[in-house]
């Protein structure tokens, strides 16, 4: 690829395509992604986008129901911004060129936390159908180009010694490991998704390896709230490497969590019973199997007629089918699984980060939109909002910001000649971070958490002086890094708020954590 160009965009999902939409009529776009462009967390997303577009809804009312999931932490600009300016992006989304059900009258569906149906989707194959639209959209921009099978290493910063450190473009590994390219750029736009594959458990694709996160950290810029990890309460059992979920809309559409014995459990955890914010059912999933001892509990379908089953969830429907469940008569095995991070790089409402040259959106951003809990289907919306505000700040000086020379943060990562197999120590950590950061912790848990990722973080230093250097081993330094982010903040919170549950610190603390957790490697 070029090794000069206007906008670098690290990610190809939703985020990180829906900005360059909008910055390429400012400059050149560059896109980088490891994997092929489709391949994303967006592409996976079943549940929707919300939007406040129904007559009996508001942004009000979507702003109301945010602020209750993100117990106390949410930003109240972000969030005002996210739910006043979603329904222009959805019906962006639209004249792009992507379908959801129900045509011109949008069949509005709702999810755990929304007080209306609000939820926006292409039957259960959202993400997939809003990836569609963009890609075609981004084909069709002549002044856009997306770089497959190649993989960022690490941010270049301007020369410190001149001026203050700036973002001034990143460290570009194609995938036959043929070199580096040192790829300059007037703006950097972190777009690289979750951090999902640091658990054992998760929905999220094996390229949610903590990327963007780590390069970011590595360079000094500010994270938030990583403490924060959404588990996804429905996870179809037994949840492997990438755990197929069961949407979040198929209880929104009346489905029952059981324990195996048939009983309902969730009204004596919240009024919504089954449909309440994720973190209070994922966490009374995990209290239900601990006292039972059960491996999973039970999602039972019957409520819902075997048509809107049809009509709505034809994808679940399907995999469940392919794994010898008929949830049309029997009731789904779920566990939870890691999701979602509600925290990540520091924005403000605009994309900026507190590294100057580079900007943040979608997952690896912490807006402050989410606070301590994401409620359903708010992170589709928020990355389309905030891609597209960033655009609009950055673009009019973008061609005034002139290109610089720059140094990778890590100057020891070489070139080795021993190939290296990652995949047990990539084991082991998502073996700790599940067993001891996961749903509940305590003190202790993070203390030999900590100590465990240290020790790892020095055998995998070692693989990196003498291996060659590969995606895999990138990734697996990413991950361990992404790993000690989370360990790091949770250390740093002693209370339990929102997603973060710690037997030690089992209540809010307004007095002393009513705000962020932020960290930075400066």
């Amino acid at each position: 690829m070029t090794d000069e160009v206007d906008v670098l965009v690290l990610g190809s999902g939703i985020a990180g395509l829906f900005f360059a939409l909008h910055a390429s009529s400012f400059g050149r776009v560059a896109v980088v992604t490891k994997k092929e462009r489709p391949e994303s967390n967006t592409n996976y997303a079943q549940g929707g986008i919300a939007a406040a577009l129904a007559p009996d809804d508001s942004p009000e009312l979507h702003a109301r129901d945010t602020h209750n999931a993100g117990a106390g932490l949410c930003h109240g600009d972000a969030v005002t911004a996210l739910v006043t300016e979603g329904p222009r992006r959805v019906r962006e989304l639209i004249e792009l060129g992507a379908t959801f059900s129900g045509g011109a009258d949008l069949s509005l569906g709702r999810e755990g936390g929304h007080s209306r149906r609000r939820i926006v989707h292409a039957a259960d194959l959202t993400g997939r159908e809003v990836e569609r639209a963009l890609l075609d959209a981004v084909a069709a921009e002549p002044n856009i180009e997306i770089h497959e099978n190649q993989m960022a290493v690490d941010l270049l910063i301007g020369d410190a010694r001149v001026e203050e450190p700036r973002c001034v473009g990143a460290m570009v590994l194609a995938e036959d490991g043929s070199g580096l390219t040192e790829v300059r750029s007037r703006v950097v736009m972190m777009a690289t998704g979750g951090s999902g594959q640091v658990y054992a458990h998760t929905t999220n694709p094996p390229i949610a390896t903590g990327d963007g996160l780590a390069m970011a950290y590595r360079a000094g810029a500010k994270i938030a709230n990583m403490e924060f990890i959404q588990f996804h309460p429905t996870a179809l059992y037994p949840a492997g490497d990438r755990a197929f979920l069961i949407s979040e809309a198929v209880r929104g559409e009346g489905a029952v969590l059981l324990k195996q014995d048939g009983t309902p459990f969730m009204d004596r955890y919240h009024p919504l019973g089954s449909l309440a914010p994720r973190d209070v059912v994922a966490l009374a999933i995990d209290r239900e199997l601990k006292q039972s001892g059960d491996d999973f509990v039970l999602l039972d379908c019957s409520p819902i007629a075997e048509q809107e089953i049809r009509r709505h969830f034809p994808n679940i429907l399907a995999e469940t089918s392919a794994r010898g469940i008929d949830m049309l008569n029997e009731p789904i095995p779920v566990v939870p699984a890691a999701h979602y991070a509600c925290g990540g790089i520091l924005t403000d409402t605009h994309g900026r980060t507190s590294l100057p040259g580079l900007c943040a959106v979608g997952e690896v951003a912490c807006t402050g939109v989410h606070g301590a809990n994401r409620l359903a289907s708010n992170s589709l919306l928020e990355a389309l909002v905030f891609a597209a505000r960033t655009a609009a700040r950055i673009g009019p000086n973008l061609a005034a910001a002139p290109h610089r020379k720059g140094t990778p943060v890590r100057r020891e990562i070489g070139f080795g000649g021993q190939c290296v197999d990652t995949s047990p120590q990539r084991a082991e950590l998502r073996r700790l971070m599940w067993d001891l950061v996961g749903i509940v912790r305590t003190d202790g848990r993070l203390r030999e958490a900590s100590q465990s990722l240290s020790d790892l973080a020095l055998r995998v230093r070692e693989l990196t002086r003498d291996a060659e250097l590969t995606p895999d081993l990138l990734e697996l330094r990413n991950l361990i890094q992404a790993a000690a982010i989370i360990v790091i903040s949770s250390q740093g919170r002693l209370e339990s708020r929102g997603l973060n549950f710690n037997l030690d610190h089992p209540f809010r603390n307004n007095e002393r954590f009513l705000r962020d957790t932020v960290i930075s490697s400066r």
